[in-house]
């Protein structure tokens, strides 16, 4: 393959990276906007949380075979343009009652483009012969930290949630709209993405993705009502919780590929989580804001590398085409991703928020101490 096609594809994905972290980040922006709009109680906004999460979760084994034989193309342009129509309405909805389809159909088109962009990312990263993974998820970080950041600055300066969303929802519908040509072809994604894998391999991968991806959807959704409902903080620095843990995540994510190439998957996977967990009990014990914004920060550190190292992994598994391998992991993280807020609001509406958030903590031990068993004999490349 060409090294200009590849060249460009790379450069295209890493857009769809970049979107899709502000996108992400600008729903994140508005739960607590929603929550006040609809004066929904902790278990009220949980459901709403929830209708996120029912869409994909109940069609994501279609969603990762659909992206495997699709293309990048075409799953990450759909999947783009339908997240930001979705994006554009969720404040000017004026019912809760219409609100519950409309984030079925924004979860549904969310998990579309999160998988489309890891599998693409994928075939680009086997089609090069040197990792990316990594890296794209810093993209990611760093889209969604400009994102919290920006909208916040936005917001604080008096522009509507409304004309936030429109705004934000219109770059990124133009930025899946250019980015398209840039990538992999149908027939040249299918010819990057080797016959490997194992399924028992890629469940063991799974699992452990979905338990990385509770700790980090929990943060993106809660990180910003903990600063205002918990620590009584101004909009602004609730914002700029989220703003810090994007950027652990970020700064973690670009030294991801050297320090796995260092350490090992299952030493990188187990000290991320010593650290994710050493940061979430600082934001949770020292309840201060400058605390929080440390901890948010070291959690984000260190759930940075364990989500692009399973992908990485399941990418070799032997026995499965490495595009769709990709896509059943990353199917599976979804869950997590998804749930992780839901089950944060039911803890906080039973207990406090804090307890709820503590469960971040537990999911970042469980990930220390299980992660390198799940990752040992698989074919990760790094060992």
């Amino acid at each position: 393959m060409q090294t200009n096609t590849l060249l460009r594809a790379r450069l295209g994905t890493m857009a769809l990276f970049f979107i899709s972290g502000a996108l992400y980040a600008s729903w994140g922006l508005h739960v607590p906007t929603i929550k006040e709009k609809f004066a929904l109680s902790d278990i009220m906004l949980a459901v709403a949380l929830f209708m996120v999460a029912a869409g994909p979760i109940s069609i994501i084994t279609h969603i990762g075979v659909w992206v495997a034989r699709a293309g990048g193309r075409t799953a990450c342009t759909a999947g783009g343009l339908f997240v930001c129509a979705c994006l554009a309405l969720l404040v000017w909805i004026p019912w809760f009652a219409l609100l519950l389809p409309l984030l079925v159909l924004f979860g549904i088109s969310t998990g579309v483009m999160d998988v489309a962009v890891n599998a693409e990312a994928a075939s680009v990263e086997i089609a090069l012969r040197r990792p990316i993974m990594s890296m794209m998820h810093g993209v990611f970080s760093i889209g969604g930290a400009t994102g919290a950041a920006l909208g916040g600055l936005a917001l604080s300066a008096g522009m509507t949630p409304l004309r936030h969303l429109l705004l934000v929802s219109a770059i990124g519908a133009i930025v899946a709209l250019i980015a398209r040509p840039a990538l992999l072809p149908p027939a040249d994604t299918r010819a990057a993405a080797q016959p490997r894998g194992s399924w028992r391999g890629l469940w063991l991968l799974g699992s452990l993705a979905c338990v990385a991806f509770i700790a980090e959807g929990a943060l993106y959704d809660w990180t910003t009502v903990y600063m205002r409902d918990s620590l009584h903080t101004q909009y602004g620095v609730a914002g700029a919780a989220y703003a810090v843990f994007s950027a652990g995540m970020a700064l973690g994510r670009f030294f991801g590929d050297p320090i796995r190439a260092r350490l090992g998957n299952q030493k990188c996977v187990q000290l991320s989580g010593v650290l994710a967990c050493i940061g979430m009990s600082i934001a949770l014990v020292w309840q201060t804001p400058w605390a929080a914004l440390a901890g948010f920060m070291l959690t984000g550190l260190g759930l940075a590398n364990l989500v692009p190292v399973m992908f990485a992994a399941a990418a070799r598994v032997q026995g499965a085409h490495a595009a769709e391998s990709i896509a059943r992991v990353a199917g599976m993280g979804y869950v997590g991703f998804l749930l992780g807020p839901v089950l944060i609001g039911v803890i906080a509406h039973i207990a406090t928020l804090p307890v709820g958030l503590s469960l971040v903590a537990i999911c970042a031990a469980l990930i220390a101490g299980f992660g390198p068993r799940a990752l040992r004999g698989q074919a990760s490349g790094n060992e």
